[in-house]
């Protein structure tokens, strides 16, 4: 089967099931999303080589705990914090001359690097403490559409190169071309279809999910530069991984949900 055609239907079988787990029920998105994190620390484990039956033991646990039992204000505040320091450490690490192995620091990155922002992105959807799973989705609308939109653009116009020693093919172009779009696509969110938060904060949260979801990008495309391997796995065909396919809304994720503690619109 052709390449192009493989990886349409792949990608269109994962959108379908996202938006259709995501929309039908609380309990199906946490299933959906803990399958995720199962997948995506199986694949994590192993570019930095640590204990895989662990690992998924850990992430278990954690994500039970912090969505079922522990669902306090303080904790979810706690968690975030932990994230955006994590997140932080992680983007002056992709800045560093040096190609840094960070193979001691396995077990704290899958805390806060893999475990807690699956944790968080499944709270996106609590908006004043109900639950409202459009937002998830308006969330992944606009990284897909910063996706989709610094690939085109970037394919016809871009020629200087933002980061080349990491990601070859990104471009300057393509990436400001891919925050354009997501921030039109954050307008027409706000104004059709989540009109619980108002426009500018979409334009906000379009800024916040380009920046950061690149950055989570590149950083994910580092881990596998020093692992010497093209993708994290092959779960999905013609994507890769789950963690190739959900690097960018790891990144991004923690800071939307902080973004929305601080406005108070999550608990």
């Amino acid at each position: 089967m052709n390449e192009t055609l493989v990886r349409a239907l792949s990608g269109a079988v994962y959108v379908v099931l996202l938006v259709a787990a995501t929309l039908f029920s609380r309990e199906s998105l946490l299933l959906l999303f803990g399958l995720f994190l199962l997948q995506t620390v199986n694949e994590f484990s192993k570019l930095i080589k640590i204990n895989t039956l662990l690992a998924l033991l850990l992430a278990i646990l954690s994500f039970l705990n912090f969505s079922y039992f522990n669902n306090s204000n303080f904790n979810n505040w706690l968690l975030g914090g932990i994230t955006v320091v994590t997140l932080l450490f992680l983007t002056n690490w992709l800045f560093m001359p040096k190609v840094q192995n960070l193979n001691q620091l396995g077990w704290g990155l899958l805390v806060g690097y893999i475990i807690i922002p699956f944790i968080l992105i499944t709270k996106l959807g609590l908006l004043g403490g109900q639950h409202y799973p459009h937002f998830i989705i308006g969330v992944f609308i606009l990284i897909w559409c910063n996706d989709t939109f610094a690939y085109l653009v970037g394919k016809q116009f871009g020629k200087r190169k933002l980061l080349e020693k990491i990601s070859p093919k990104k471009t300057i172009e393509g990436f400001i071309g891919g925050v354009v779009f997501a921030v039109l696509a954050s307008i027409f969110i706000g104004i059709y279809y989540v009109t619980l938060l108002p426009v500018t904060y979409w334009v906000i949260i379009a800024l916040l999910t380009s920046f950061s979801g690149t950055i989570g990008d590149l950083v994910e495309s580092k881990f596998k530069r020093i692992a010497k391997v093209k993708d994290s796995g092959a779960i999905m065909p013609g994507h890769g991984g789950m963690l190739d396919r959900l690097d960018s809304i790891i990144f991004a994720a923690p800071i939307v949900y902080l973004f929305l503690k601080i406005v108070s619109y999550v608990s």
